[in-house]
């Protein structure tokens, strides 16, 4: 017990470190930590995935998998700290209020944020960072598996390059993201303990939205990528961008956690 409220006391003491009394302390480390070994597998990319082109190709996906959770947490502890401070969020802060605009057509539940200590916004989730730097390793072997089958399938040439591009985007986006979308949710409802009944609710809640959201993002993305990118950096290309978009999905997915959480039939249950 006596371990327990030193561990507890530790957590509350890291999570009250604020840079500019704004940006939380903790997630600013950790962000930049990923950020470092993002920038040593950058230096080494072609050298590495030379070697081991799948096992490259699953570290960068995993790194910029926390990478956007990280973000997405921070985001969330700016919001709730401006939101809990005395009279709301201020006019000068406003990084707060953008957060605040772009979260407004979809308001999170009360619950889902409140840490322990009423005056600190959420602790940051090692165990959620953990998840999706996981999901982003397991699913890279696929992923690359599909960009390669997609540049044999729709070869690119200088007399014929438009036409295969778009294939490849149609093809991406008509079978790939629809299996992408129902997959990341699936995975990430188990393995925060979900069964049956939270993974048909979290899908059903969820899927058609992000689905939805996806075709406004990614079709113009893919363009560039089949277009421009050799197979290689096709893959970390999307992860890059799709840093903003795993954000979301971050987001999302918590938001929807909490939904599941609090209704009484449902079970304890978080890149393209």
């Amino acid at each position: 017990m006596t371990w327990e409220l030193t561990r507890r006391r530790f957590v509350r003491a890291v999570n009250s470190k604020f840079i500019f009394d704004r940006i939380p302390l903790l997630h600013a480390v950790i962000f930049f930590i990923e950020m470092a070994i993002m920038a040593r597998l950058v230096s080494r990319f072609n050298a590495y995935y030379d070697e081991r082109p799948v096992l490259t190709m699953m570290v960068t996906n995993a790194v910029l998998g926390g990478i956007a959770d990280t973000v997405a947490q921070t985001i969330t502890s700016v919001r709730e700290r401006a939101l809990r401070k005395p009279g709301g969020v201020s006019k000068d802060d406003t990084v707060a209020i953008e957060i605040h605009e772009l979260d407004r057509k979809n308001p999170w539940s009360d619950r889902e944020l409140i840490p322990d200590s009423k005056e600190l916004p959420p602790p940051f989730d090692f165990e959620r960072l953990t998840r999706f730097m996981a999901y982003g390793f397991g699913m890279a072997p696929i992923q690359y598996k599909w960009f390669s089958f997609l540049s044999r399938a729709f070869p690119i040439t200088k007399t014929s390059a438009f036409g295969p591009a778009m294939k490849r985007v149609a093809f991406d986006q008509l079978i790939f993201a629809p299996f992408g979308i129902g997959c990341f949710f699936t995975v990430m409802t188990i393995a925060e303990g979900g069964g049956r009944r939270a993974v048909a609710h979290k899908l059903r809640d969820m899927y058609i939205p992000t689905l939805k959201a996806n075709f406004m993002v990614w079709p113009a993305v893919q363009i560039i990528n089949f277009r421009l990118m050799p197979v290689q950096f096709q893959l970390p290309f999307v992860s890059t961008v799709g840093i903003a978009w795993t954000a979301y999905l971050s987001l999302t997915n918590a938001s929807e956690e909490v939904e599941v959480k609090s209704a009484p039939y449902s079970p304890n249950i978080r890149l393209q």
